[in-house]
C-alpha cells in the first residue's frame, strides 16, 4: 500500500487468475491492478498455482478434470505463506477473481472460512448448465472429460453449486449480459444460492459488457464497488 509500515498490519486481498492456464505476471492490468487495489490500503498477494503457465507444460495440464483439487491445495498453502508475514492482518482477509477465478471463489466459499469477503466477476457456478450456454463447447469437454450427456462426474465432483450449503462468507458477485463465454445466468445462479443461504450479498450486473469489462466508465464503476465492497468488511 502507498506509505507501507511493515510495523503495521494491513488487511490482505488474495488474487485467484482466470484461464485457467493463466498467470499472473509483472503487467499492467485495466482489471487486476494489484496497485489499484493496494491504493486502498490492502496488502494483494497473487499465486500462481496448478495450471499456471510459465513452469512447463505438466504444471499447465495439472488443472484439467481436476479444477477444484490441487489449484485449491495451492491457494490454500499459498495463503498459509502469505498469512503468517507480520505486516499481513490474518483476520482481516478477502478473496477476488474471475472467469476460472470467479469458478475458485464460489469453490472457496463452500471449502474455507479464512476468508471475510468474496468477490466473484463471470464465475462457473454450475458446470453442467456452463456447458448448455458457453460459445466454447470444447473448453468444458477437455476440462471435465466429455459432456454432461454422457459421464458427468467431473462436472458435478467440481460443482460448486455442490457445496452451497456452506456458504457463509459475504460475495460480491459480478456478471455481463453479454457474457457468452460463461453465460449470465452462472452469475444469477451464485447470487440466489447466497440469498438463499442468508449470505450478505450483492450483484453488479453490467447489460453492455461480455466476458471482461472493456467501456472506461463501466470500469469506474466495476473499480469503486469492487474496492467499496471489499473495505466494507476488511476495515
Amino acid at each position: 500500500p502507498p506509505g507501507f509500515d511493515p510495523a503495521k498490519r494491513y488487511p490482505l486481498v488474495y488474487l485467484v487468475h482466470g484461464g485457467p492456464q493463466g498467470a499472473w505476471l509483472d503487467v499492467w492490468h485495466a482489471r487486476w491492478n494489484y496497485q489499484l487495489f493496494a491504493a486502498r490500503g490492502f496488502v494483494v498477494a497473487a499465486v500462481n498455482f496448478h495450471g499456471s503457465t510459465g513452469y512447463g507444460q505438466p504444471v499447465t495440464d495439472a488443472i484439467s478434470r481436476d479444477w477444484g483439487g490441487a489449484p485449491l491445495e495451492d491457494l490454500q498453502k499459498g495463503l498459509d505463506v502469505v498469512a503468517r508475514l507480520p505486516f499481513v492482518d490474518s483476520t482481516r482477509m478477502g478473496a477476488a477473481g474471475a472467469s476460472y477465478g470467479g469458478y475458485m471463489i464460489f469453490w472457496l466459499a463452500g471449502h474455507t472460512g479464512r476468508f471475510k469477503a468474496l468477490v466473484a466477476h463471470d464465475g462457473v457456478f454450475n458446470p453442467v448448465s456452463m456447458y448448455g450456454t458457453t460459445e466454447e463447447l470444447w473448453f468444458p469437454r477437455w476440462e471435465f472429460n466429455g459432456t454432461p450427456y454422457g459421464d458427468r462426474s467431473l462436472f458435478e465432483q467440481w460443482s460448486p453449486l455442490n457445496h452451497v450449503k456452506d456458504w457463509k462468507t459475504p460475495m460480491l458477485v459480478v456478471h455481463g449480459q453479454l457474457d457468452y463465454r460463461v453465460d449470465l445466468a452462472e452469475g444469477l445462479q451464485a447470487f440466489t444460492a447466497l440469498r438463499e443461504m442468508g449470505v450478505p450479498a450483492k450483484f453488479l450486473y453490467f447489460p453492455d459488457e461480455g466476458h471482461w469489462v472493456l467501456k472506461p466508465r463501466n470500469r469506474r464503476v466495476w473499480w469503486s464497488t469492487v474496492l467499496d465492497w471489499l473495505e466494507q468488511y476488511l476495515r
